[in-house]
Order: C-alpha cells, then sequence, then structure tokens
C-alpha cells in the first residue's frame, strides 16, 4: 500500500466520467497503446490520453464505453500524443489493464468522489 494522504489531498484530484468517441492505435508508442478520445460533457469537453490498454481494448468495443479518468494533470507528451487525461484500470502482474466504468450510465462530466 501507499502512504496515507489527507483528505484534502485526494479533495485536488478532479476525477470525472465521460464517454469514448473515438480509438486509434497510437503507431508511435514504443508500446502498444491507444489513442482514446473521451467526452467529458460542456464544462472539459473533450480530452484525449494514449493509453497501454490494448490487451482487452480496442476501437470495436471500447467506443461509446463510459470510462473514469484523471482530469487535472498537466498535459503530456507520450509518443507525439499530447495526453491530456490519465483513464483509470486495474493493472495486473502481467501489466494488462482493466479499465474502471461506472455499472450504469451516467452524465459526462459527473466528478467521482
Amino acid at each position: 500500500m501507499k502512504e496515507q494522504i489527507t483528505y484534502d489531498i485526494f479533495n485536488k484530484v478532479d476525477i470525472r466520467l465521460g464517454t469514448v468517441i473515438s480509438v486509434k492505435k497510437n503507431e508511435k508508442a514504443r508500446k502498444p497503446s491507444l489513442i482514446v478520445e473521451v467526452d467529458f460533457g460542456k464544462e472539459i469537453g473533450i480530452k484525449q490520453s494514449s493509453a497501454q490498454i490494448t490487451h482487452y481494448y480496442h476501437e470495436e468495443n471500447l467506443k461509446g464505453k463510459q470510462v473514469i479518468a484523471v482530469c487535472n494533470f498537466p498535459e503530456k507528451n507520450i509518443a507525439g500524443i499530447v495526453s491530456q487525461v490519465l483513464i483509470l484500470g486495474s493493472v495486473d502482474k502481467e501489466g494488462k489493464v482493466t479499465l474502471v466504468h461506472p455499472s450504469q450510465k451516467a452524465d459526462n462530466g459527473l466528478p467521482i468522489a
């Protein structure tokens, strides 16, 4: 387990719900990755992420799926792609990612608490 943090520190992390609107391979990435565009609603808009999630996910099963992401990290250049959000998932011992998503459809942009 990582070190404990206070609720005030956790409260600074802006975690939101969004819907995947497009997916394509990140051809420049060293490790297999997808460029994922997510709609977070009017307040935040559409953001993109380069995500190493290719074991379980591809365009056909990811487009239209709702995901959870950290929206207030600084932008990061990953293999030529400006990654604007961090899509959340669990990572097993082999590095395979299972995305975190809501159990039912909800509005884009809703905060996660």
